[in-house]
This record gives C-alpha cells, structure tokens and sequence, in this order.
C-alpha cells in the first residue's frame, strides 16, 4: 500500500485542544490536503452524517474490518467505543493526488508514525493547560459531566505521550498555533 510518492499529515491531541478548529483552517487553505474521514461506532451526534463527520459502524461491522486487516489503525478510544482509519480511505484521497491529513487519537497517531516514517509528519497540539481544556469541553456543550470528566482525565494521561511525534504545537492561540502548523505542513510538502 505504501508509495514512497504518498505522505501524510497526523495530527493528534487532547479532546478540546482545538485540532479539529486547526484542520478546519488547513482545509480551507490548501486544497491539496483532504480529509481522512475515520470510522467509528460511536453514534452520530446531531446534525453528523455518515461519510462526512465518519464513516459510523456498528461494533458487530467494525470488528469484521479489523479481521479483514481494512484499517491502517484503530483503537478503542473509549470503553467501546472504537476509532480507525480505513486503508480505502487513505487510497481514496491519494488518488485524488492529495494529502490524507488525519485528525487521529494519540495511540493512532503514534502507531501511523511507526508504520509510514518518513512519510508522514505527525503534530501534536498541546492545550495551554488541563484547566483551559476542560473549560472548552465544557463550552462545547456537546458533552456531558461524566464525558467531560474522562475525555479530561484521558488527557491528562494522552500529554505523557507528546514527545512521541514529530513535533507539538502549543495552542494558547488559535491563529498562532494555525500559522505554526502550517508552516510545518507547507515544509515537510515542499510548498
């Protein structure tokens, strides 16, 4: 599966460090990167759909793809809940002749690292503190008190593991921290 032609972004964080807010700025700047949209047996918050947001599976489905050897990765990020990247889905944009560029978990992110090389670039997108992340699970109002509570002490557990990637980006500031990824991006692409 691995061309030495295809690359990849991973960027990887706490729940609420702001990743999705700094793919989103990254979509819309560089049409050459695309979206590597994971599958999940988590169910669809509202207004997500399947093949936008993710690709949703049930459990029964997504273990079936786990045995075929379809994803690149796949976790349970939570107590059954399971996150992955279909081999098919990272095919699919690199035969658009674009970048995959995956808003993964940390175990994801690491395990990608190891398989693709030099051939990825992985970032991992540091909160200002565990405080600033809770307060922004909490301003999200998608999640309830006890999600809060393990998505916060899940990323207590996940920042031990930032040295793992190839370089970490503090997000105190979202336009900071949008321009520093991208100038990181735009390098290892030779933009």
């Amino acid at each position: 599966m691995k061309n030495l032609a295809h690359k990849l972004i991973i960027i990887t964080a706490p729940s609420g460090s702001g990743k999705s807010s700094i793919i989103f700025y990254l979509l819309n700047h560089h049409p050459l990167l695309n979206l590597s949209i994971s599958a999940a047996t988590r169910k669809p918050r509202a207004g997500e759909k399947n093949g936008v947001e993710y690709y949703f599976l049930t459990e029964t489905d997504f273990k079936t793809k786990i045995e075929a050897n379809e994803f690149v990765e796949w976790e349970m990020v939570y107590q059954g809940s399971y996150y992955g990247t279909l081999r098919t889905e990272l095919e699919r944009i690199w035969n658009l002749g674009k970048t995959p560029i995956l808003d993964i978990d940390v175990k994801g992110g690491i395990h990608l690292k190891q398989e693709f090389g030099m051939n990825c670039l992985s970032i991992f997108i540091e909160p200002p503190s565990i405080e600033a992340l809770k307060n922004r699970l909490i301003n999200r109002g998608t999640e309830t008190p006890e999600s809060i509570i393990n998505r916060v002490s899940k990323a207590s557990y996940e920042m031990s593991f930032r040295n793992h990637f190839h370089k970490t980006i503090l997000n105190k500031d979202l336009a900071t921290a949008c321009s520093e990824t991208e100038k990181l991006i735009k390098e290892f692409l030779g933009w």
